[in-house]
């Protein structure tokens, strides 16, 4: 009797430990299912990685702040001071959308890897550089036209599908203040997007004085062609910056803005409808013409810009910490040896753990301190 009661007690155990081990399989499936992202892989924009921020828990009813920034082999350290810069200055619940090519996704994971950057929710998203075939003309003279990413801003509502409104910036800023404040910046009904306009931004009126074509649409695109003519847009309407903006994606998708900009793309290829003394980015011509008259404004000082240009050097020290947004745009980029305030820039730089990507400093010669 004792023998039989000995065996119920064991065979009860058994099963109450195999209860425990099916209940801990079954909690760690749910928190996996739900720090989970799934996308579908439209138009050859396939996402290949999500990462749960767990050092910094958000609040579930946070609005989530999805951020998209492009990633090239050559320029990876300005991604990722760019990214360290904004998850750093804020609490919200920001989601980096990292646009890349194949090649270099395990460069990326692995510097994402790094331990300043466990906590930074993230996906990254392949760009299929079909989508351009027939649509960029490559020029040796204009060397963006043979990078592809820096096309990924056209098509935001594919990146970021299911998200209403988003923001994109380049990846030779450094944010200086609380995402969530340029999240908020006021869009106008009808308008996709915001942008800062280039006559009117403050770092514009600190620096540069009769610039003339530069910040005009005059200066982008070429008013000989009678198609631009007949589109009756004022060659001096002052043009925008579009390396940091941010888009309505419902108002996007609404008026197909990514097809307008495709269109026009393929025009040019045809017609040659940019100016050949283009003033900025290969991509501003065509948000020009999509974003005529139909864009609202963000703060200037979330696009404080010049600094990769020799203008931005006459930027005051105090002028510079107050900038929510700072812009190396222009030849001179803050990890090599010319660009301007190169070392705020550097507080955010995290090393790269692989060894590829390497600062260009000016040379120091050592020897003779003691």
């Amino acid at each position: 009797m004792s023998f039989r009661k000995v065996n119920i007690i064991i065979w009860v155990l058994a099963v109450v430990l195999l209860l425990l081990v099916l209940h801990h399989n079954f909690l760690s499936l749910s928190s996996l299912l739900r720090n989970e992202v799934s996308d579908s892989g439209i138009l050859g924009l396939q996402p290949i990685d999500f990462v749960a921020d767990i050092q910094h828990p958000v609040n579930g009813r946070q609005e989530e702040i999805p951020v998209v920034i492009a990633a090239s082999e050559d320029r990876l350290g300005g991604t990722i001071a760019a990214i360290n810069s904004i998850h750093r200055n804020t609490r919200s619940n920001v989601i980096f959308y990292i646009v890349t090519l194949n090649s270099t996704e395990g460069h990326l994971r692995s510097w994402l890897n790094s331990v300043s950057l466990k906590s930074i929710r993230y996906k990254i998203v392949n760009f299929d550089t079909k989508l351009l075939e027939g649509k960029v003309k490559e020029d040796p003279d204009q060397g963006e036209s043979m990078k592809p990413l820096t096309f990924a801003r056209f098509y935001l509502p594919i990146l970021v599908p299911s998200a209403k409104k988003a923001i994109y910036m380049d990846d030779d800023v450094i944010v200086q203040g609380d995402i969530l404040s340029l999240y908020n910046t006021p869009l106008k009904p009808g308008h996709a997007a915001a942008f800062s306009e280039d006559c009117d931004s403050t770092s514009t009126k600190v620096i540069i004085r009769g610039a003339g074509n530069q910040y005009n649409y005059i200066g982008y695109l070429d008013y000989k062609k009678e198609r631009i003519r007949k589109l009756s847009m004022k060659a001096s309407t002052c043009s925008f910056n579009p390396g940091v903006f941010v888009a309505n994606l419902t108002e996007w998708k609404r008026q197909n803005v990514t097809n307008q900009l495709e269109k026009w793309m393929k025009l040019n290829v045809e017609e040659g409808l940019y100016s050949r003394t283009l003033a900025g980015s290969i991509t501003t011509p065509p948000l020009l013409i999509v974003f005529y008259q139909q864009h609202s404004t963000i703060d200037p000082m979330w696009n404080v810009r010049h600094l990769g240009s020799s203008a931005g050097k006459r930027y005051s020290p105090q002028f510079v910490k107050a900038a929510k947004l700072l812009h190396w745009n222009g030849h001179f980029k803050p990890w090599g040896r010319a660009a301007s305030y190169a070392d705020v820039w550097e507080k955010w730089y995290i090393p790269d753990p692989t060894g590829k990507f390497t600062l260009i400093r000016r040379h120091v010669d050592t020897s003779n301190i003691k």
